[in-house]
């Protein structure tokens, strides 16, 4: 019986121990207008993984914000993440974050389309 009580501890154990190098990090997001700090509603914020070359990673995980300009993405594995914001009438924003706290908030600031110029006309 003793036997069984300490194999049972060692697999509890090593369970544990797979889950804390399993880390996960709760991502908050604040989407606002760069010009006035109001928020942003129903902006995309887009997540992928990047590898230690830089390049993403396929697939990805989207959600849009709330009337606060707000969007919470749960159990993110710690490591590099890029980050793209897309919001109608906005520049697209994107950049890469290191993911190593348990949560971590985001303030994004979007700005409004910059003027282009062409050759053309």
């Amino acid at each position: 019986m003793r036997r069984w009580a300490a194999v049972l501890v060692l697999a509890v154990l090593a369970v544990c121990a797979g889950a804390q190098q399993q880390r996960a990090s709760d991502l908050r997001f604040v989407v606002l207008k760069e010009r006035n700090g109001k928020p942003i509603r129903n902006a995309s914020v887009i997540l992928h993984t990047v590898d230690k070359e830089g390049k993403q990673g396929k697939g990805g995980l989207q959600t849009k914000t709330d009337a606060e300009g707000r969007a919470t993405i749960p159990g993110i594995p710690y490591g590099k993440m890029r980050v793209q914001v897309i919001a109608h009438g906005f520049q697209t924003f994107g950049a890469d974050y290191d993911i190593a706290q348990p949560e971590q908030e985001f303030v994004i600031k979007l700005k409004l389309p910059q003027e282009q110029y062409t050759i053309y006309k």
